[in-house]
């Protein structure tokens, strides 16, 4: 079994039964939005996908907000499958960097692999895919679906932002219509456009619908 075979396999074990904005398919979404990139882009293919099958490993949200635990898991599988340490200790910088974290954070990692990865990332969490998962999770945390009188925040520190409870519609205001802004590759920005796009037409029929306008 290659390392990559292992490596799927350890992903879909370890998140079997996991929400389903999170859970194997949303790593497997990653990892062909990377593998897409990867055909315009010039960048170390297996630290891109091992990057793209580990970086939701451990995902803090769902383990009290503790982000050593994504890392560590991921070191100590790669080190059971002879990944090189130069390649292992580049995964674990993209894990710990990769996240939105509220956008107001001081970044002390860059790569072009990371660049990808967080593209890949990024592109599943907006368009119709990003729709669906924000209202799934957005019910598996009882979240609101909208108040007109809460409004968006979008001064949040990173903590501030780990601690957030929002409404649903407002994480629209709060990451994903942002999200177009913030890519790296151009490849990803041109698909970021067309899914932000996407959002704007169904942020646009929500609130008609809401005002009972249509």
């Amino acid at each position: 079994m290659s390392y990559m075979e292992q490596t799927i396999d350890f992903v879909k074990k370890e998140l079997e039964g996991a929400e389903a904005g999170h859970d194997w398919f949303h790593i497997e979404r990653v990892y062909k939005n990377a593998l897409h990139l990867l055909k315009t882009e010039q960048a170390d293919e297996q630290v891109v996908l091992l990057g793209a099958l580990l970086h939701d490993i451990a995902d803090s949200k769902f383990h009290e907000g503790d982000e050593t635990i994504g890392p560590k898991k991921a070191y100590d599988f790669m080190s059971t499958i002879e990944i090189p340490e130069d390649v292992k200790k580049h995964v674990v910088q993209i894990i710990e960097n990769i996240s939105f974290k509220g956008g107001n954070f001081e970044k002390n990692f860059r790569s072009k692999e990371l660049e990808i990865v967080q593209d890949a990332d990024r592109l599943d969490a907006i368009g119709a895919i990003g729709i669906a998962r924000t209202f799934n999770y957005g019910g598996f945390k009882n979240h609101p679906l909208y108040d007109p009188a809460i409004k968006p925040n979008l001064q949040m520190s990173k903590d501030e932002y780990k601690k957030h409870q929002g409404t649903t519609i407002n994480h629209f205001y709060e990451k994903l219509l942002l999200l177009k802004d913030l890519m790296n590759t151009e490849t990803g920005k041109k698909m970021a456009l067309k899914r932000h796009q996407y959002m704007e037409g169904f942020l646009e029929q929500f609130y008609a619908e809401w005002n009972g306008q249509i």
